[in-house]
């Protein structure tokens, strides 16, 4: 208990140290500042990185799943009534798809392993997701939540250049939203609650879609 606690002090100190740093620097994520505090932080208190990880990781897997669940919030303020339902919906299987489709035929063509390959495939959805997708399709945790994090964070770092001409919000959301998922939503909350909004309804509908379609697949051509 102790240990958690510790862990959870830490945490919430990058977290409180990496915000201002955000600020003047708001191309670079939270979450990126935060690890190299992180990494600072057990560096100077002489902690291994283990030792946190294992004390850590219980309380905020957790809580990253309550956090998904929260998502809902901002759905239910959205206005569903001027919606292009069409274009959103061809928008987001085309995000889907491709986004399983381009990671696993990179990691092919890199000769990767099996499973290697199968944590590709979770680059679109959050982490949360991920890990149950990763868990069906056996493949590495560590590995899927490394690459689920770096594609967030490389959205998020570089959609202040790309979406630089694009001044409708719902548009920009959403592309942050179905891009970087999680890492990119608190990019579009940066941007303005309408961005935030459809930024949450692209990630959450992109998740749901994905997660039903992918192992489904997967399976059957393992099985067929």
């Amino acid at each position: 208990m102790i240990g958690i606690l510790y862990a959870f002090i830490i945490t919430f100190i990058a977290y409180i140290l990496a915000k201002p740093c955000n600020k003047k620097i708001p191309q670079v994520p939270v979450i990126v500042f935060g690890m190299f505090f992180i990494i600072g932080l057990l560096f100077i208190l002489g902690l291994p990185y283990e030792k946190y990880m294992t004390n850590a990781n219980p309380l905020f897997n957790n809580l990253l799943g309550y956090v998904t669940v929260a998502l809902a919030i901002p759905l239910a303020a959205m206005r569903y009534d001027d919606l292009p339902l069409k274009g959103i919906l061809g928008i987001l299987i085309f995000a889907s798809f491709s986004a399983v489709a381009l990671p696993m035929g990179l990691a092919y063509l890199l000769h990767m392993t099996s499973p290697d390959i199968m944590a590709f495939a979770t680059r679109a959805v959050t982490t949360p997701i991920a890990i149950n997708i990763a868990t069906l399709l056996q493949a590495p945790i560590s590995l899927v939540i490394l690459i689920v994090i770096l594609s967030g964070v490389i959205g998020a770092a570089f959609s202040p250049l790309i979406l630089r001409h694009i001044n409708d919000e719902r548009a920009s959301g959403l592309a942050l939203g179905l891009a970087a998922h999680a890492i990119g939503t608190a990019q579009a909350w940066q941007r303005g609650s309408v961005a935030g909004r459809y930024a949450a309804f692209g990630m959450a509908v992109n998740a749901v879609f994905t997660a039903v379609w992918l192992p489904t697949f997967i399976l059957f051509l393992q099985n067929s």
